[in-house]
């Protein structure tokens, strides 16, 4: 349960779905709309012409290969 006074600061209202995810030793609440943000910071650096699928897929192959 989140105490009243951080759900009204949060503007947070019966049934809104949050993320929990772990970061280092805390547990971290989000609303949905702020993790994609997030992820959306993260990523504004990489080129748009990277394809980080590509580059995983390549790794795995290779990782796969030397098995």
């Amino acid at each position: 349960m989140i105490p009243a006074a951080v759900r009204a600061a949060l503007d947070l209202s019966p049934g809104d779905r949050l993320h929990l995810r772990v970061v280092e030793r805390r547990l971290v609440l989000e609303q949905p709309e702020d993790a994609v943000a997030e992820l959306r910071r993260l990523g504004a650096g990489i080129a748009k012409d990277r394809s980080l699928v590509d580059e995983l897929l390549s790794e795995r192959r290779v990782a796969a290969a030397s098995e």
